[in-house]
């Protein structure tokens, strides 16, 4: 099924096509015209070195250190013996500290890089999901994002396949669950994990096998060891007495050791025993205003107070509003807007806190809060700043987001956005992007961001900006198989709307759920979601609106074959766009008019409207669209016996597959070179491309689609005579789409493999493939299915 919009280009069965010789085409995976149909060339992928830097003035845990060497069998290159070492302790005991310096330490004995992943385990929000720290440590290790599995299962699996053989460091920061790092696991030795966590994870150990490392205080020693490494080079006649109780006072914690270590640092000519003193003032105010009984926590949080008092007014404020930020990880551009101050003087604000140890810059211009920090922010910006002045920040870095995305959308995506964004809040600027790359690196960084924006926007009443800023991620969810976080948006956006009678912002969401769940393959759940956003605007006299939901309709139609349904939404959409003078929703509704003549047997009128399309979709320099089309082209040409035409056709789509990086187009569309190269002679050309096809979408999870594959392989091992290979292929394909419940490529798939067996003088086996293959045709009327039921009858030797 195929429409033109981004987040309709990504899941549907869209068809492929190339031209020339086959044998030519065939060679063309490699060499030709720059088309690399195996995919990015794993030698050009840079070798992934994610550990943020080495903690500085780090001392001790020797002993801990130690344990850690002992997960290393030897210096040979042989496979590690142990792969997994869970570190834990209480807040602020310095896990990440350690499991870091040691990374640094062990970097040379991994070859083939290193990924970081901060799980955010016990942040204020939400903590970072399996399927975020895949999508993420996957495109590090060189994937393209089209060709990243949906579900989790998948992702994992591909992860496993990257990682095998390979001697990869992996560190696994700030875990709450176990469910947050199985499925990070590699699957084979060679590679080592690390995980720090408050938690036990006990399930770890006795299924995974990992070695638990408990961290505790420091003991005193090794506590002011670490307050004299900070204060090196800046005080030198401190007493050990004082150190002694400047220790005690910070619960021997190194997170708070380092704070409190900093802030003496930065008063060299202040007695150390006037800076404990107000130390100790700060512990009596906690004393009075809390009543927990723990000594850890309140000692953190007197430190926190202690270091946040000694800041200017202005730096105090950053940090304090920092507390308000949706998501953990945020960059120099972000802080900007939210004290709506220059560049230049937000830089130099960060760095007076990165100097204090209240702030952690984990990139060039990115930062983060320690969680306890964060929390502490956020409880003094409550405390400390008007409500007024909270709103005004969080809605100037909220409206920052939603016209940043809708900057990067613009060049991704240009032309999609259909409605009237909110008035952008005084001073602020968004981020412009050169070219769809730049855009598309803004929101990966981004991506955790931009959710826990839409769900900040709805938790404050900014109803509007939260659906706004889900139905602009829509395309980009959709283009790069996002689905987890498209569904959050969408719901998010959905309720936002509804809550302030937005009937517009309500179809949006409605259609945004209603695409998702088509890709899904949910077809009656979005059935119902389209026909409730075509009812509201039919309400509202929204006829862009209506093409859409009347085009959503009809792939509904095309997906089901119900193929007059089908084919008079399509109709009914076209109508509607050349009356508004939508052109690109005109060459949409004659694109998918063109296929659903193809699947009619109407050829002649499938050629014509897929060449309208074509020169509309050329006008539009709508690349995207033009290789869908070309793909149905080509399909309709082969069913002619236009060959040599079909090979053009599918030459100039893969092409597009190929500046698009899109390896999912690229998959379904060598299943139709495969039907080229059979239908001119060349069954060996047409199994290489099937095998390469299967195996992409094996890698990208897609079930239905390696189905098809498999059932292709098995039609050109069947053209070669080697009758016992089609059969296995033809089974493995038919079982998957009996698992699927695709009934339709179920009774074809059957049909050949009737004929296999046949071949091989297995009659009954053949005569049960047709029975049930005609069972699995019970509910298709069109002529297609007709003529299918026919030839089946007569093998059968029916009346």
């Amino acid at each position: 099924m195929h429409s033109g919009d981004p987040d309709e280009l990504s899941r549907h069965d869209n068809r492929t096509e190339v031209s020339g010789s086959t044998a030519d085409v065939v060679q063309a995976r490699h060499v030709y015209g720059g088309v690399h149909f195996h995919g990015a060339d794993r030698s050009s992928v840079p070798t992934p070195q994610q550990l943020p830097g080495d903690v500085r003035s780090f001392v001790n845990r020797n002993a801990e250190l130690e344990h850690l060497d002992g997960v290393l069998t030897d210096d040979r290159d042989e496979p590690l013996a142990v792969a997994l070492s869970v570190i834990t302790g209480t807040a602020g005991v310095g896990k990440t500290s350690l499991a870091l310096h040691w990374a640094h330490l062990m970097r040379h004995r991994f070859p083939d890089g290193q990924l970081y992943a901060n799980l955010r385990g016990y942040d204020p929000g939400l903590p970072v999901t399996a399927e975020e720290a895949l999508d993420r440590f996957l495109r590090a290790l060189g994937e393209p994002a089209a060709a990243i599995p949906a579900e989790l299962e998948g992702k994992a699996a591909l992860y496993r396949s990257r990682l095998a053989g390979q001697r990869v460091l992996i560190i696994l920061d700030n875990a709450a669950s176990v469910g947050q790092v199985r499925p990070l696991l590699p699957g084979t030795a060679g590679c080592l994990v690390v995980v720090t966590s408050r938690s036990r994870l006990s399930g770890l150990v006795a299924r995974d096998g990992a070695r638990r490392l408990s961290l505790d205080m420091l003991p005193e020693t090794e506590a002011i060891a670490l307050l004299r490494a900070v204060t090196a080079g800046y005080r030198s006649n401190d007493d050990d007495a004082e150190l002694r109780e400047l220790a005690r006072l910070c619960a021997r914690l190194p997170l708070a050791l380092r704070i409190a270590a900093e802030r003496a640092a930065s008063r060299p000519l202040m007695r150390l025993g006037d800076l404990i003193s107000d130390l100790r003032d700060e512990s009596a105010l906690w004393d009075a205003l809390t009543a927990e009984d723990d000594e850890e926590a309140d000692a953190v949080r007197t430190v926190f107070a202690w270091s946040y008092r000694a800041l200017s007014a202005e730096v105090a404020r950053l940090f304090r509003l920092l507390g308000l930020l949706p998501g953990s990880e945020f960059g120099a551009e972000v802080a900007a807007v939210l004290i709506n101050a220059d560049g230049s003087r937000v830089r130099r604000q960060l760095d007076v806190l990165v100097g204090a140890h209240l702030l952690e810059q984990s990139a060039s211009r990115r930062y983060q809060l320690h969680d306890l920090l964060r929390a502490y922010a956020a409880d003094q910006v409550f405390h400390e700043e008007a409500p007024e002045s909270r709103r005004a920040a969080l809605r100037r870095v909220l409206s920052w987001y939603l016209r940043t995305l809708d900057s990067a959308l613009h060049v991704i995506f240009p032309g999609t956005r259909r409605f009237s964004l909110e008035p952008p809040e005084v001073d602020v600027v968004p981020i412009t992007f050169a070219g769809r790359t730049e855009a598309l690196d803004w929101f990966e960084v981004e991506r955790s961001n931009l959710v826990a924006a839409a769900r900040a926007a709805s938790d404050v009443s900014l109803h509007r900006v939260a659906w706004q800023l889900s139905a602009m991620l829509r395309s980009i969810y959709a283009s790069r198989n996002i689905f987890d976080d498209w569904l959050a948006t969408s719901l998010i956006g959905l309720e936002s709307a509804r809550q302030v009678g937005d009937l517009h912002g309500e179809a949006e969401m409605l259609e945004s759920l209603g695409k998702s769940s088509f890709q899904a393959r949910r077809l009656a759940e979005s059935e119902s979601y389209h026909r409730a956003a075509l009812t509201i605007r039919e309400k509202i006299g929204d006829q862009p609106g209506r093409a859409i939901s009347i085009n959503a309709l009809g792939l509904l139609g095309l997906r089901r074959r119900r193929l007059a349904d089908a084919k008079s939404y399509f109709e009914q959409s076209m109508v509607i766009s050349r009356e508004i003078g939508d052109r690109r929703r005109e060459g949409l509704a004659l694109c998918n008019l063109g296929e659903t003549y193809y699947e009619l047997g109407e050829f002649g009128e499938a050629i014509e409207n897929l060449h309208a399309a074509l020169r509309v979709y050329r006008e539009l320099a709508d690349r995207a669209r033009e290789g869908n089309a070309l793909f149905i082209l080509s399909m309709t040409l082969r069913e002619t016996g236009d060959v040599e035409n079909a090979l053009s056709s599918i030459r100039d789509a893969l092409a597009i597959a190929d500046q698009f990086n899109n390896r999912m187009w690229e998959a379904h569309w060598l299943v139709e070179l495969a039907r080229i190269q059979r239908a001119v002679g060349e069954p060996g050309e047409a199994l290489v491309s099937c095998q390469e096809a299967a195996t992409i979408q094996q890698r990208l999870g897609d079930r239905s689609r390696e189905a098809m594959s498999l059932h292709g392989t098995g039609q050109a091992y069947q053209e070669l005579g080697r009758l016992r290979e089609a059969v296995g292929f033809h089974r493995r394909a038919a079982a998957i789409h009996r698992e699927l419940g695709d009934h339709w490529q179920l009774a074809h798939t059957l049909d050949d493999l009737a004929v296999a067996f046949a071949a091989t003088d297995a009659a009954a086996e053949a005569s049960h493939c047709r029975q049930e293959a005609l069972r699995s045709l019970t509910d298709f009327e069109d002529p297609k299915a007709a003529a299918k039921r026919e030839r089946l009858t007569e093998a059968l030797g029916r009346p």
